[in-house]
């Protein structure tokens, strides 16, 4: 009985603690930075202690790519570290041999710039080594040829051999509490910054950004340029490394123009170069990412950043947005029902690009006073919860903007498809260019459905969709597709009219623009909305 007894309470404690895990979110005001690269990355800077190290750096930390005891650290830190912990930012940061990198002087840089951001930085890199050491296809093979020497040196070892490896394993650690906002990069001695380079280098980048689920279109990669003063071995690179603009959605170049190097050979920079390169680095990076600081959200623990994570909301639960929307009427795009991708809406882009009304992941833009959907690209889907006053047929049509000639929509109710599929009319996205296209007719049945809209092709913007009841009252049309129940038998001439202020007014004034109180006797009062 005891050990069944423990067995259950081990599986509740296990069921508590991913419970627990599912309601916090990464602190949106914790930036992190991946760097990578060779020997100018890792670090050759001379390391001043009194500066570098008697003092943590504030609110710029590392998560440890390799474990090191203090003594065996260059300086004079008591910091020993391990690998996956989270530190203050002491260098040296990428192995326990190595000096000053750009990335200390680039984080110390950004948390000046920000406040109220914390930085951190995961540090992988090796010095004298190719661009195929980052690669996950070629490092096994590289440091079992080319690379072999490099291997028998040791310095791949504080990451286990593999050094994407080690970057992706970090970086999902990192994710878990903070934003990965951007990566910096330095490196190109070992190798011709060609085109098949370039091509690698995106590589690099790109399976650690598909990993880890992340949009490129979001996180920056910004590049350093190689040593060109003085004596230099490689300053005629730095053309291709600029080249690199045309592999990357979000590309920064830090220059190296002015930095000298150590004096002792032709490859490094000197100290004051590395700490110019790594505020150069922070200038880029700042043209680029999103700065927004989250008043909400807590001070980052810089000792365990898990404990400053940000609760999530609950879930939201599916059903509309508002209140059912009433047909006949106008179904607005942007109201479409809650409860998040997957059940309310199917977006192929992250985040709101409009960044009107809602905060999830569909496109809302404001192209004039009213609010549209936009961006839509086939295969994406909206839902809304609706409520149809009466059987019968209806006219439906669509407020649409393109530029295409081809971007267009099909609606289903109850999943079955109604009327025919709608295309702009190519006349742009302009507040000007919004027509109202025909949608054919469908015969609905009265009660509450849900209703879907499916993009067909690429690309449109979407005002509304709206219902007009086919035969409705022509003396009320207006009443009739705000869903007045049973219409046709209202006598609609004994009805009285007043406006939002209670002041009754005739029925010729109700034909102006406004919202008005419908009063019948023998029926329920309704409201009634005249648009122009």
């Amino acid at each position: 009985m005891n050990t069944i007894k423990s067995k259950f309470m081990k599986a509740a404690l296990g069921v508590l603690a991913v419970a627990g895990c599912a309601f916090a979110a990464p602190n949106p005001n914790f930036h992190i930075y991946i760097a990578y690269g060779q020997s100018n990355m890792s670090g050759n800077g001379e390391i001043v202690p009194s500066v570098d190290q008697a003092q943590e750096p504030k609110n710029f930390i590392m998560l440890a790519s390799h474990t090191a005891n203090a003594s065996s650290r260059t300086g004079s830190t008591t910091q020993s570290i391990k690998t996956g912990e989270w530190y203050p930012a002491i260098p040296p940061m990428f192995h326990s041999f190595e000096q000053l990198s750009p990335a200390d002087y680039f984080g110390r840089a950004m948390v000046d710039s920000l406040p109220g951001v914390t930085v951190g930085i995961i540090p992988v890199a090796i010095g004298a080594v190719s661009i195929r050491a980052f690669d996950k296809d070629q490092y096994q093979a590289y440091f079992d040829g080319d690379g072999k020497d490099i291997k028998s040196w040791g310095w791949p070892k504080d990451y286990d051999n593999n050094p994407p490896g080690r970057i992706l394993e970090l970086a999902k650690k990192a994710k878990e509490v903070g934003v990965i906002k951007g990566f910096i990069f330095h490196q190109g001695e070992s190798d011709g910054t060609d085109d098949n380079w370039r091509k690698t280098v995106y590589k690099t980048y790109k399976d650690i950004i598909d990993a880890l689920d992340l949009d490129e279109n979001e996180v920056p990669f910004v590049a350093g340029e190689l040593l060109q003063e003085g004596n230099n071995c490689c300053s005629s690179k730095n053309g291709g490394i600029a080249l690199l603009k045309n592999n990357f959605k979000k590309f920064g170049l830090a220059s190296s123009k002015g930095l000298k190097g150590n004096g002792k050979d032709v490859y490094h920079f000197g100290r004051e170069g590395v700490i110019e390169l790594g505020k150069r680095y922070c200038s880029e990076m700042l043209k680029l990412i999103d700065k927004t600081i989250d008043p909400n959200a807590p001070a980052v623990d810089l000792v365990d950043p898990s404990k400053s994570t940000v609760a999530d909301e609950p879930p939201e639960e599916y059903g509309p947005y508002a209140d059912p929307i009433e047909i006949p009427g106008k179904l607005q795009a942007e109201n479409y029902n809650k409860g998040g991708a997957g059940k309310a809406y199917y977006d192929l882009s992250k985040g709101n690009e409009g960044g009107k009304l809602r905060k999830d992941d569909v496109d809302i833009y404001q192209p004039d006073k009213g609010m549209a959907i936009g961006h839509c690209q086939k295969g994406e889907w909206l839902k809304y919860t609706v409520n149809v006053a009466a059987d019968g047929e209806y006219e439906i049509s669509a407020r649409i903007a393109g530029e295409n000639s081809t971007g267009s929509f099909v609606l289903y109710m109850d999943e079955k498809q109604i009327g025919t599929e709608m295309v702009n009319e190519g006349l742009g996205f302009s507040e000007e260019s919004y027509t109202t296209v025909k949608g054919g007719s469908a015969t609905l049945t009265a009660g509450e459905h849900e209703l879907k809209l499916e993009i067909t092709n690429d690309w449109i913007d979407i005002d509304y969709v709206e219902f007009v009841k086919v035969g409705g009252s022509e003396e009320d049309p207006t009443a009739i597709r705000l869903g007045v129940k049973s219409n046709q038998q209202v006598d609609m001439s004994k009805a009285q009219y007043f406006d939002m202020q209670g002041n009754r007014v005739s029925k010729s004034a109700t034909k102006k623009q406004g919202v008005y109180l419908v009063s019948v006797p023998g029926e329920k009062n309704f409201i009634m909305r005249v648009e122009k």
